[in-house]
């Protein structure tokens, strides 16, 4: 009893941690998304019912450059589809029934990494998904409301470097892949298509032409099947 207590005292603690970063980048989100054309409601209701912080960075991003619509929401969805993997490897520890269903919703790159560090003992796994999704999702929250009243009172946000939290908060998703091979040769070749047709695609669409560079993946030399 006492290992699970002190088991779940560091879950807790490192969950708030984890919540606390993410509120900072709520709070970012929440500044810049009415620059980007959102209203307080749309940018709330994006956080609540959305809440994937990577796909809510990069549709405000696209529409700030000016995209489309349709080409935002595709780059979110295309993002997004990384969450399929995941819930394949939480499944087993996220029970059963119609509490997958608001478990689904809180399933993010954070969550899933916390929870399968923790399946020494049974039940943590489920104990720790549960306490990172209601820290994290109320965290955002939190953070996304906090940006709308300080993007409201500060003129120029871009002044403090908060338009710098999208691409740096892209970034870091993106820099523990490239550790791969076959990862950095798909971004450099997808970076390198994006470019190219950055002159010549309305904003937004030069991201997802960006996904033929999934092409560059192969078999890295000595790799077995």
């Amino acid at each position: 009893m006492r290992s699970i207590q002190r088991t779940t005292r560091g879950d807790v603690r490192d969950a708030v941690t984890i919540s606390v970063a993410v509120a900072v980048v709520g709070v970012s989100f929440g500044a810049l998304a009415p620059a980007a054309g959102l209203s307080p409601a749309m940018t709330m209701a994006m956080s609540l019912l959305v809440f994937a912080g990577g796909a809510q960075l990069l549709v405000t991003g696209v529409l700030a450059a000016g995209g489309g619509v349709w080409a935002a929401v595709a780059a979110g969805l295309v993002l997004n589809l990384r969450h399929l993997p995941f819930g394949l490897a939480l499944a087993r520890h996220l029970g059963g029934g119609w509490a997958r269903l608001p478990a689904a919703h809180v399933v993010t790159d954070e969550s899933t990494a916390f929870v399968l560090a923790r399946t020494d003992v049974p039940g943590r796994g489920w104990r720790a998904f549960r306490i990172l999704g209601v820290a994290k999702y109320l965290c955002w929250q939190l953070g996304t409301a906090a940006g709308l009243v300080l993007g409201a009172s500060v003129p120029d946000p871009a002044a403090f470097g908060l338009d710098a939290a999208f691409p740096a908060a892209l970034l870091a998703m993106l820099v523990p892949m490239l550790r791969r091979v076959d990862a950095r040769r798909v971004g450099a070749a997808a970076a390198t298509l994006s470019l190219a047709c950055a002159p010549f695609l309305p904003a937004g669409l030069p991201v997802l032409a960006g996904l033929l560079g999934v092409g560059a993946a192969g078999r890295t030399r000595g790799e077995q099947p």
